[in-house]
């Protein structure tokens, strides 16, 4: 006898299915649409260009004008708004993957923080999640500090682009920027810094877990000379959201690699993902692979206006310690082998 609970056919799908479809694609949206974001660079420099050799000439010369009298403001406070760390959209990418945040040690806002992001990925997508969006509650699990995430300063030349990017509390990664941070009088600011770059983006490859840190110790020099605590921070899972082409070093490829990296200070990674409507298919949509970002405990660094080459060294060594335990003692549980272990460049 037939079920007289099935829909008839033809009849529309119950409405828990329809939801249920409704958030896969609005997860895929999600994380598309910050992959379309960070991708956009060019489009943005060609619109401005564009709209030069049209009826619009005089509003490009206006906004023109404006970015050079702007020039200092992402280095001097920015313009940063609460709203866009709420926007829903952040929640559907968390989903998509799905990210999580885990806090190991409490961080009193009573302390500033220089927070070391590992490893960069091709996006950084677990860092600007965790620490510029509420779709993990980063407020709640660090009452009262204020995260700042640093990228690349040639991102706020970018027309229109440098405008959203600095909404939601991104800064140069230079040194006026960050001094301007710690410098504040009110403390629990907390420096977000993907420490190894463009230079890690290129080790990005699913299953690899390696580390531009041996020679990057500014940051532990900016630490110590505002005495800001050293926070180690992993997200495991971020390689492997995209699938890269590696090249073998002194490969003609890598070379042309390495010098576009000298010359814009962006890494030119060969990259996929799957498609949007199929997950056989290339596309740009990242795979739905887990993103666990752990966050360690702080470091106690004191203040010296100009640190020693060796408290430099000593606190450096102090980190990569630390960083190596954190991944040792975090690994398992997020999926990676035993018998894994970072690697230092």
């Amino acid at each position: 006898m037939a079920d007289s609970t099935a829909p008839m056919p033809g009849s529309p799908m119950p409405s828990r299915k329809v939801k249920t479809l409704q958030k896969q694609w609005l997860e895929k949206l999600g994380a598309l649409q910050f992959v379309l974001t960070l991708c956009s660079v060019p489009f943005f420099v060609l619109l401005l260009f564009h709209l030069l050799f049209t009826r619009l000439w005089s509003l490009c010369v206006l906004y023109m004008m404006w970015l050079y009298l702007d020039r200092n403001t992402p280095s001097q406070g920015g313009r940063r708004f609460v709203w866009p760390r709420t926007w829903a959209v952040w929640k559907h990418q968390r989903d998509y993957f799905p990210i999580k945040l885990v806090k190991t040690a409490e961080l009193p806002p009573s302390q500033n923080y220089v927070l070391g992001a590992h490893p960069h990925g091709i996006m950084g997508t677990g860092a600007f999640c965790n620490f510029l969006t509420e779709s993990n509650d980063f407020s709640q699990l660090f009452p009262g500090l204020q995260p700042w995430l640093a990228t690349l300063s040639c991102l706020f030349y970018v027309p229109f682009f440098r405008e959203y990017i600095m909404m939601h509390g991104l800064r140069p990664a230079s040194l006026n920027s960050l001094d301007f941070v710690l410098s504040q009088p009110r403390r629990s600011q907390a420096v977000v810094i993907v420490i190894g770059g463009a230079q890690e983006a290129l080790y990005t490859t699913p299953g690899r877990h390696s580390l531009e840190l041996l020679n990057r110790k500014g940051f532990v020099r900016l630490a110590l000379r505002h005495g800001a605590s050293l926070v180690p921070v992993y997200s495991f899972g971020e390689n492997d959201t995209f699938r890269c082409k590696a090249f073998p070093k002194g490969s003609w490829q890598h070379l042309c690699q390495v010098t576009c990296k000298r010359v814009t200070s962006i890494a030119p990674c060969i990259f996929w993902g799957c498609g949007l409507f199929s997950p056989n298919s290339w596309g740009l949509l990242p795979l739905p692979m887990p993103i666990t970002t752990v966050v360690g405990g702080p470091i106690p660094v004191p203040q010296c206006s100009s640190p020693s080459q060796e408290q430099v060294d000593h606190y450096h060594r102090l980190y990569m310690d630390t960083m190596e335990r954190l991944f040792e003692e975090h690994k398992e549980s997020c999926g990676v082998p035993a018998s894994t272990h970072l690697t230092f460049y």
